[in-house]
């Protein structure tokens, strides 16, 4: 518990803030929102002939102003119930358990009325803008997130962003990198293409002829192939079996036109 001389120190404290907080509302007049509309604080009569662009900058200004006198009165509150608590005799003590408050903690923030287990501000508010919800797509809402698909979520669009740079570093994340570009979340996933091995391959006009162009990402895929000891990322193939799109493969699958896939191409192969 603290002490009476302490409790002293911390109201001399909260009463110089209280009237430094007083006097800068008296010299700013709450951010000039006293004066109402802000045309008023601008000398403007009116909008009408100003361009859209300097109305929006005096609007984004009305706004920090709003932002400003809000958190500076929750901040003269706070000083207040600080010093109602001291002369009531409960400063000190948490309102929620009513265990005493660590003096480091008060002499950090002094209004604190709250051990740090039970602070509100531990709260974390989920309301997000009204304008989100007629933004599509946008901030997360996706209709593939929930899902494994290929299309486009919210996960693509948060690593479009990250790739221009984020405030991470290599040491900030928990996997490595090979350039400082990569310093995102899954910086690994495929751009592009769905398959590794379409980053070398290719084929000619009409989709034929497939050439495999020797790169990293060749080599990358080859030592994947050779330490998992297989042909294919799915598993090595039955001996002789043959894809009825390779030139080897069509001759035996096909009769007449019909493919080895339709009801009638079944029975054949089977």
């Amino acid at each position: 518990m603290i002490s009476a001389l302490q409790k002293e120190k911390f109201r001399n404290q909260l009463l110089k803030d209280k009237q430094a907080i007083e006097n800068r509302f008296e010299n700013v007049g709450h951010y000039d929102l006293e004066r109402g509309a802000f045309h008023e604080s601008t000398g403007e009569l009116s909008s009408y002939d100003n361009h859209p662009g300097d109305d929006a900058t005096e609007l984004y200004e009305r706004e920090k102003d709003i932002a400003l006198n809000e958190h500076t009165e929750k901040e003269l509150k706070d000083i207040e119930d600080a010093l109602r608590a001291i002369q009531t005799g409960t400063y000190g003590s948490c309102k929620e358990c009513g265990r005493d408050i660590p003096l480091e903690r008060l002499e950090a923030l002094p209004t604190a009325l709250y051990c740090k287990e039970h602070s509100p501000d531990h709260l974390v508010s989920h309301e997000r803008p009204v304008e989100e919800n007629v933004l599509m797509p946008a901030f997360g809402r996706f209709e593939y997130d929930e899902s494994e698909a290929e299309a486009y979520d919210a996960e693509d669009s948060w690593q479009d962003v990250a790739r221009y740079g984020t405030s991470e570093s290599p040491s900030d994340i928990d996997m490595e990198v090979e350039h400082y570009n990569d310093a995102y979340v899954e910086s690994e996933d495929p751009v592009g293409y769905v398959e590794d091995y379409e980053n070398f391959i290719g084929t000619d006009i009409e989709g034929k002829n497939i050439t495999v162009y020797p790169n990293h990402q060749h080599e990358s895929y080859e030592d994947l192939l050779d330490e998992a000891g297989t042909m294919t990322i799915f598993g090595d193939l039955p001996p002789g079996e043959k894809e009825p799109y390779t030139e080897e493969g069509k001759e035996p699958y096909t009769e007449e036109g019909k493919e080895p896939y339709t009801e009638e191409g079944k029975d054949r192969y089977r």
